[in-house]
């Protein structure tokens, strides 16, 4: 059949690989995901078993995949770091996203009941995904702390909207206009005088986001010297903007 007379329209698809020898840094979005959470009934402003679930799909997404290094998740989306020298999939990004995104999205589904028991699911989940293909490590750290800086702007003006909403008894668009035009130290000060809440006390999951790695198993003194390291997948929720955690893990973008 591979060279029946139909086999032509194969010409039409055309090649479609990420630049090589650059970092990969595929991110995913839920589709819809407002809508998706009140249908549902997440807690405002933050639901932890939601955040729990997407650390889970995350976490399976990296165990596929032992080419992603680094991911990083916040609210309803994820962004996965594939080393510089991956060739998965010929570097196809078509072939890459669409994989990647229905792996997520199908483990999204699976474990479900495992953090909502008690809520069906009402509609299926879904996801968006793209590749953006970055040259330098610099790029890599600018990308992450971007993502840990809008993770902390999103949470403290949810934190600080819900809270005159749900402890102030104001309605959503009086809360809107309250927060209109008021920067970080405003938000800060209405937490914490108005409702004596210390927003650099709250979950830090909630205000650094979540960070998944590979890091090397304690060595095994049985294990053969030639042996690769075995490698598990750690969950963390510290500061990635910062020098510190780059210079404690030199090798993490070496590849």
């Amino acid at each position: 059949m591979a060279n029946s007379k139909y086999s032509y329209v194969k010409n039409f698809e055309l090649p479609d690989p990420v630049l090589p020898d650059t970092f990969m840094l595929f991110r995913l979005d839920g589709h819809s995901f407002h809508r998706f959470t009140d249908v549902h009934g997440f807690e405002k402003p933050n639901d932890f078993r939601a955040l729990e679930l997407m650390d889970h799909a995350a976490r399976s997404v990296m165990e596929e995949y032992p080419d992603i290094v680094l991911a990083f998740g916040e609210s309803d989306e994820y962004s996965f770091l594939l080393k510089r020298s991956t060739s998965l999939y010929n570097r196809r990004e078509s072939k890459i996203v669409s994989t990647l995104t229905s792996l997520f999205t199908s483990c999204y589904v699976l474990y479900w009941p495992k953090y909502f028991p008690n809520k069906p699911l009402q509609y299926p989940p879904s996801f968006d995904g793209r590749i953006v293909p970055y040259p330098a490590e610099k790029h890599i750290r600018d990308y992450f702390a971007w993502r840990q800086a809008d993770t902390h702007v999103n949470n403290l003006y949810n934190a600080t909207f819900w809270a005159l909403v749900q402890q102030g008894g104001q309605t959503t668009a009086e809360a809107h206009a309250t927060l209109r035009g008021t920067f970080s130290k405003d938000k800060h000060e209405i937490l914490y005088s108005r409702f004596k809440i210390n927003y650099n006390q709250l979950d830090a999951r909630y205000r650094k986001g979540s960070i998944l790695l590979r890091e090397e198993e304690p060595e095994n003194k049985k294990a053969s010297k030639k042996a690769k390291p075995a490698t598990r997948i750690v969950l963390l929720h510290c500061d990635i903007i910062k020098d510190d955690f780059w210079n404690e893990r030199p090798t993490l973008l070496a590849d």
